[in-house]
């Protein structure tokens, strides 16, 4: 399956747990929402994702992606340390330019 290559960095920095650079794919006002929780600016993403791969050790493995205009979604395999794994979620982005503006992730 062809990424586009911002989901690939986005995939890549996730699985090599570098918090810093899964950032830097966001916007600066970027939100996230993930298990009942939202995440705003790339400060408080970055602090959510070294949490969450800290305490779980997440890894993607990408199923399939679509993507109308500034929409996409991925769908990705995500295995770690968290009861249930793997489980199967949805990746739901709204860009601005190559930059992610909103993800949703739900399962």
């Amino acid at each position: 399956m062809k990424l586009p290559e911002n989901i690939e960095g986005f995939i890549q920095s996730q699985n090599e747990l570098d918090s810093t650079v899964f950032a830097n794919y966001f916007t600066e006002q970027a939100t996230v929402f993930d298990e009942g929780s939202s995440y705003s600016g790339r400060d408080e993403i970055k602090q959510w994702i070294q949490q969450a791969t800290e305490k779980y050790s997440m890894q993607l493995k990408p199923l399939n992606f679509n993507q109308i205009g500034s929409k996409g979604k991925l769908t990705v395999e995500v295995t770690g340390t968290f009861p249930g794994s793997p489980a199967v979620m949805q990746y739901h982005f709204e860009w601005d330019g190559p930059a992610i503006r909103s993800l949703k992730i739900t399962g």
